[in-house]
């Protein structure tokens, strides 16, 4: 199975299913001589965790992470880095009704068509259980960029929005409610829709916005390996994102190029950002934004029209645990996608020049 890598020189491969023994990943590239604090990572792990709020899926993991290798007393050793994350409660039997039913906007017919046989237990590989591994790998992946700031939230449910920019914002106040909107106005809407919407055995979608901040000016390797173009494949690779747009984005499309220009300052910076901090595939200095859009969860508590493995027609409804909204716990895995990214380019931009 190809496609289980990201990244270049700091590379992750990750491995497991949602209900097999385990899932984890391997981390090749870190250099030596990083002081880790696992409290820290651990952090990290329960920012994503299911069964965190009433809003979530109340799938009890603790997400613990268990490092096998390449760290020495708390310090990396350069080797590859192994570490598991042990699944303590899968309850396959919530899916034995799927077993032979295709699933609407799931991956389950792709993945029968793809390989012949798939794992119908939440999903096997495809499932968002898959990402407990990017989030850890995240949190190392940020102590090599310490000083760059990596802020994601929910900014919008539905059509509920966040009707200020992201400099009138508190990011403090993130972690400060369940749905992790720094709004805590808009932050209340939104959780009580997501409660609405579940009482009614459906979901429904939202964005993230994220916001990186002292990123120097340099990374980015173009033609083919822009800044904005592997943001885009980290933050598209994530189960349930349909969309991702930076600077200005599609708005911007509206716009005459007097308006759209970003004119410098003396000292490099620019008057406006509707750039997005990149500019020829390469981050200028200015501060990073960009928004990721993910479609409502596919596994509805309703009845839905469906085919079985031999194209007749049936009916599927979901059972088990399922988030009515992922994006409050998606939050955590913007970021450390957004981490792993800028840290392989970081490594990256040693090689770019000897001076």
């Amino acid at each position: 199975m190809a496609g289980n890598t990201f990244g270049t020189i700091f590379k992750l491969t990750t491995f497991g299913e949602s209900h097999g023994a385990a899932i984890g990943g391997i981390i090749d590239g870190c250099p030596a001589g990083i002081t880790l604090d696992m409290d820290v990572v651990q952090k990290e792990m329960d920012r994503r965790r299911p069964g965190q709020s009433a809003i979530v899926t109340q799938r009890k993991e603790t997400d613990r992470v268990e490092f096998l290798s390449g760290i020495f007393e708390g310090v990396t050793t350069g080797t590859p880095i192994g570490f598991m994350i042990k699944n303590e409660d899968h309850k396959s039997k919530d899916y034995s009704h799927i077993k032979d039913i295709y699933r609407p906007s799931h991956a389950d017919y792709t993945y029968q068509q793809k390989y012949g046989i798939r794992d119908y237990r939440g999903g096997g590989r495809s499932s968002a259980r898959e990402t407990a591994c990017r989030v850890a790998a995240g949190a190392i992946a940020r102590k090599l960029i310490p000083d760059i700031k990596i802020n994601a939230f929910v900014s919008s449910v539905g059509e509920i929005f966040i009707d200020k920019p992201y400099q009138a914002l508190d990011f403090s106040l993130i972690d400060t409610n369940d749905v992790r909107c720094p709004d805590t106005e808009t932050a209340a809407k939104m959780e009580n829709y997501i409660k609405e919407v579940r009482k009614e055995g459906d979901t429904i979608g939202g964005t993230i916005t994220c916001v990186l901040q002292n990123v120097p000016a340099g990374l980015g390797e173009p033609v083919f390996d822009k800044l904005h173009a592997e943001l885009g494949k980290a933050m598209l690779s994530i189960n349930a994102v349909k969309g991702f747009e930076y600077g200005s984005g599609f708005c911007g499309a509206r716009m005459k190029g007097s308006e759209h220009n970003d004119i410098f300052n003396t000292d490099g910076t620019t008057k406006t950002n509707l750039s997005g901090g990149i500019q020829g595939g390469i981050s200028n200095g200015m501060d990073i934004y960009f928004r990721v859009a993910f479609k409502p969860v596919a596994t509805l508590m309703q009845s839905q029209e469906s085919i079985d493995i031999h194209n007749n027609v049936t009916e599927v409804k979901g059972k088990g645990r399922h988030d009515a909204c992922v994006v409050p716990r998606a939050v955590p895995i913007v970021e450390a996608m957004a981490a792993l990214v800028l840290a392989d380019f970081y490594l990256i931009s040693k090689t770019s020049k000897i001076f």
